[in-house]
């Protein structure tokens, strides 16, 4: 087994790292990996109805869809992840996998003195309480395991981050199952921090492990997949299910409800009603705005060849795409 611990916090080049070992390795691999403030979406999630938009775009948190499915989960710097890589036994359900993969996490919390149990489908608890959410993903032949440890991680921070309204959405992509959560410092007999913490936990893993380190070819290749996929919100955001929502507000002219269907990123049925005052139908606009990437700058290049001021008397483009979750 070949064991990386990670010093890249990149959340981005982190995902994208996962994706390039899969592929990159025939033998096992274990990697220790830590992200700064970010959001890692399920592969069949809605990341808009997980994230609490406004919060994450003032708090700089990154968006980033992973390969494998289950829920949203909120990585900082008092979170580590770790990734498991093999072969796949067609033999082996995915409850026997995620048994296999977290016996060794919870035989080395056992050794600091944390008694973790999986609970459920895939998750390790404390005390009844979660800490780590685990998630699989198989291809050609190889499979892929990860899962967080909750070490000291920000839960007001978590909170807000992933506080979204999903009642303003209707798809059938995966809503997050949000559990009673705690981190693992609390329950350690004696405290130790998160580089001791990883210094142990990839110590106890893979101490007959050979060490690897990336060569310039892995980095460039790694650099390349996140700047074609992860970094892009085509992937992040776009790649999820058909989703439809709504959101209203209310601004000096009136109150606007906006209805919009978003699929693969693009704007396939607007409707926009409310008490404003318009000189054209604003069905006119609504139309226009069909086939239109969900972006503010689309939007509002398409909106600057029409009379904009005729449908929405008294309201400023820049208002009216507030109303898009973008």
């Amino acid at each position: 087994m070949l064991s990386i611990i990670d010093n890249h916090t990149d959340p981005y080049w982190n995902l994208a790292a996962e994706e390039y070992l899969l592929g990159r390795f025939d033998c096992p691999v274990f990697r220790l990996w830590q992200n700064a403030p970010a959001v890692i979406v399920g592969r069949n999630q809605n990341a808009r109805a997980e994230i609490n938009q406004e919060y994450i775009d003032s708090h700089g948190i990154a968006v980033v869809r992973r390969l494998s499915g289950g829920g949203a989960v909120y990585h900082d710097l008092g979170n580590v992840n770790y990734t498991f890589l093999d072969a796949r036994s067609r033999k082996e359900s995915s409850a026997e996998m995620f048994a296999r993969f977290t016996a060794p996490v919870i035989a080395a919390l056992a050794k600091l003195g944390v008694e973790a149990k999986l609970e459920g489908r895939n998750d390790l608890t404390i005390d009844g309480a979660k800490f780590s959410g685990n998630a699989i993903y198989v291809s050609s032949g190889r499979m892929m395991h990860h899962g967080t440890m909750l070490f000291d991680t920000s839960m007001d921070e978590m909170a807000a981050a992933l506080s979204a309204d999903t009642s303003k959405f209707t798809s059938k992509a995966v809503e997050s199952r949000r559990s009673r959560v705690t981190n693992i410092l609390p329950h350690l007999p004696k405290p130790m921090t998160a580089a001791e913490f990883i210094a142990f936990i990839g110590q106890e893993i893979s101490a007959e492990a050979e060490p690897y380190t990336y060569t310039q070819e892995d980095i460039q290749a790694i650099d390349l997949l996140a700047e074609r996929k992860y970094r892009r919100a085509e992937w992040n955001f776009a790649a999820g299910p058909a989703y439809s929502y709504v959101k209203t507000a209310k601004f000096p002219c009136g109150t606007i409800t906006l209805t919009a269907k978003i699929e693969k990123g693009i704007i396939e049925g607007l409707a926009i009603t409310g008490d404003y005052f318009f000189t054209l139908n604003t069905r006119e606009f609504c139309e226009a705005m069909r086939g239109c990437p969900l972006s503010k700058e689309k939007i509002a290049e398409r909106a600057s060849d029409l009379p904009f001021g005729d449908y929405f008397n008294g309201i400023t483009l820049e208002e009216l795409c507030s109303l898009f979750i973008i």
